[in-house]
C-alpha cells in the first residue's frame, strides 16, 4: 500500500479488523504461516543481502546473513518448536476460600498489530515482532523504513506472497506516513527506533489508549574489570561495537575503562581493528553509514568533542583518502571526550567509541546510574562476586557478561529496554505474550463454598468473616 493518506490507512486497519473478528487463526494456521514466511527468508536470504547492501551502499554479507536472516530463521524455529506449549490454557492456583472451583488463564490475540520497523537491521527488525504477532494470532500492518527502499519493497512483495492481504499489509511512505501510521487505533502498536520518536509515537497511541512496546536504545555502557585481559575484551568489544558500522541499538556506546590501563586498551583496539579492517575502502566486511545526514551527524559529533579536548584516534591502517560520498566513516577512538557533549549526551549509532576512565567500581557504577537506563549493559570480569555487584547494582535492559550482544540472539531470553531505553519485551514466548490478551477464568463448582455467605447475614457469617479476615 503506498501513497497512504490517514482515510486510507484507517480503511485498511478497517479492513483487517474485520478480517481478525470474521475468523480466528487456530494452531494450524499459525504453524503453516510460520512455516511458509520461513521458506521466503530462506529462499530470498541472498536477494535480502543484495537489497540491504544496495540501500546502505555497502554493507557486510556476513553480516547480512547473521543479524538480518539466521536470527529470523532462529526464532521462526523456536517458536514453532514451543508454540503449541504457549497456546495451551495455563492452569493456576485457587485461593482455598473459593474450592472446589479452578483457576485458569487463556491466551487470545490481542486483534491487528502495528508495526513501525527502522532501518539499521531492517529484515531483522521488521520481521521478528511479525511472527511474534502471528505466533499469537494476530493480523499486522507492518510500516519498514522508508531509508532503506529497496528492502522495504522486497518485504512488501515477499510478505504479499506469503500471507492474504487481509492478514499481513506492508505501508510504504515516508515520515509523514509512519506519524499518520502511529494514530491509528491498533490493538497494539509495536516500534523501534529512537527514544526522540518514541516519545512522539507514544504520545499518538495515548490518544486511542493502544498499547505500545517501543524498543529504543540509548547510551549502552561497557565496563572492563581491572584484571580482566585488555586483549581479549578489546577483540569482543570491537565484534560488538563494529558490527554494521556501530549502527546498532545494543552496540557499547562507551567503555569505563581502568584509567591505568586505557593505554594498553587503546593500542588492543588499534590492533584488532586494524586486522579486521586492513583496507576499509576496499573490504567488503566494513559497513557504509546508511545515510548522508547520519554520516554529517557523526562527523559534527567528533567535530564538537575535539574542539572540546578530546583525543580522536582514527584507524585506518592503510592511510587511504576516503571518499565521504561513499560513507565510509573509519572505526574512531575518543579519549577524554566532554562531559557535556553530544557525543556523551546522545546514543551515537556509528562506529565511535569514546573510552573513560574509573578509578573504582564504585565510581564506575556511579556513573552509569548518574545516566538513563541503557538498553544494554557489558560487564567484562573474571571474578563473580564482583559481577555480581555490578549486576545487583545497576539496571538495564539487557546483559551480556565478558562478551556483547550476544543476549539478544536467545530466543528465551526477553529483549526490551526500560525507561527511555524502551517500554515491553519481545522475543520467543515474550513476545508471544506481547501479542497475547493474558485472559483470566474462574470455574465455579457446582458447590459454592461462597453460597454460606449471604444475605440476611447471621452470626454464621460473623463467625466466617472473622475466620477469614483474621
Amino acid at each position: 500500500m503506498d501513497g497512504s493518506t490517514p482515510d486510507s490507512l484507517l480503511i485498511e486497519l478497517k479492513r483487517l479488523q474485520a478480517a481478525q473478528a470474521r475468523s480466528t487463526l487456530g494452531y494450524a494456521d499459525r504453524i503453516a504461516d510460520l512455516k511458509r514466511l520461513r521458506a521466503a527468508v530462506k529462499s530470498r536470504a541472498e536477494d535480502i543481502v543484495a537489497a540491504t547492501s544496495a540501500d546502505f551502499g555497502r554493507r557486510s554479507r556476513h553480516e547480512t546473513l547473521l543479524s538480518d536472516v539466521m536470527t529470523v530463521l532462529h526464532d521462526i524455529d523456536y517458536t514453532l518448536k514451543n508454540l503449541k506449549r504457549w497456546m495451551k490454557p495455563r492452569r493456576v492456583s485457587t485461593s482455598w476460600q473459593f474450592l472446589p472451583g479452578r483457576s485458569e488463564i487463556r491466551f487470545q490475540p490481542v486483534g491487528v498489530v502495528g508495526i513501525i520497523s527502522p532501518w539499521n537491521y531492517p529484515v531483522n527488525l521488521a520481521l521478528m515482532p511479525l511472527v511474534a504477532a502471528i505466533a499469537a494470532g494476530n493480523r499486522a500492518m507492518l510500516k519498514p523504513s522508508e531509508l532503506t527502499p529497496r528492502t522495504s519493497e522486497l518485504l512488501k512483495a515477499m510478505l504479499a506472497e506469503v500471507f492474504p492481504s487481509d492478514q499481513v499489509c506492508v505501508v510504504l511512505g515516508g515520515p509523514d506516513v509512519a506519524a499518520q501510521f502511529s494514530t491509528l487505533p491498533f490493538d497494539h502498536l509495536f516500534f523501534t527506533g529512537s527514544t526522540s520518536v518514541g516519545r512522539i509515537v507514544m504520545q499518538a497511541a495515548a490518544k486511542n489508549l493502544t498499547p505500545v512496546t517501543l524498543e529504543l536504545g540509548g547510551k549502552s555502557p561497557a565496563i572492563i574489570a581491572p584484571d580482566y585481559p585488555m586483549t581479549t575484551a578489546a577483540a569482543r568489544l570491537t565484534a560488538g561495537k563494529f558490527l554494521n558500522a556501530g549502527q546498532t541499538c545494543i552496540a557499547p556506546d562507551y567503555i569505563l575503562a581502568p584509567a591505568d590501563q586505557i593505554s594498553a586498551l587503546t593500542q588492543a583496539l588499534r590492533k584488532e581493528l586494524s586486522e579486521r579492517y586492513p583496507s576499509l575502502r576496499s573490504s567488503v566486511d566494513y559497513t557504509s553509514i546508511a545515510t548522508d545526514r547520519h554520516y554529517l551527524r557523526l562527523q559534527q559529533l567528533l567535530e564538537e568533542a575535539q574542539a572540546g579536548g578530546a583525543q580522536i584516534i582514527q584507524i585506518n591502517p592503510a592511510n587511504e583518502a576516503l571518499d565521504p560520498a561513499n560513507r565510509i566513516f573509519p572505526p574512531t577512538l575518543v579519549l577524554n571526550p566532554p562531559a557535556q557533549s553530544r557525543l556523551m549526551s546522545e546514543e551515537i549509532f556509528g562506529p565511535i567509541l569514546p573510552i573513560l576512565p574509573y578509578r573504582s567500581l564504585d565510581e564506575a557504577i556511579a556513573y552509569i546510574n548518574d545516566h538513563d537506563r541503557p538498553l544494554a549493559l557489558y560487564h567484562f570480569d573474571l571474578d563473580s562476586e564482583r559481577t555480581k555487584r555490578v549486576l545487583d547494582s545497576t539496571i538495564a535492559g539487557g546483559v551480556t557478561i565478558n562478551d556483547c550482544v550476544l543476549h539478544i540472539a536467545q530466543s528465551a531470553l526477553p529483549f526490551g529496554g526500560v525507561g527511555p531505553s524502551g517500554i515491553g519485551h519481545y522475543h520467543g514466548h515474550h513476545g508471544f505474550l506481547t501479542f497475547s490478551k493474558q485472559k483470566p477464568v474462574f470455574y465455579q463448582a457446582r458447590w459454592s463454598s461462597l453460597s454460606l455467605l449471604k444475605p440476611p447475614y447471621r452470626n454464621f457469617a460473623d463467625r466466617l468473616i472473622a475466620f477469614l479476615t483474621r
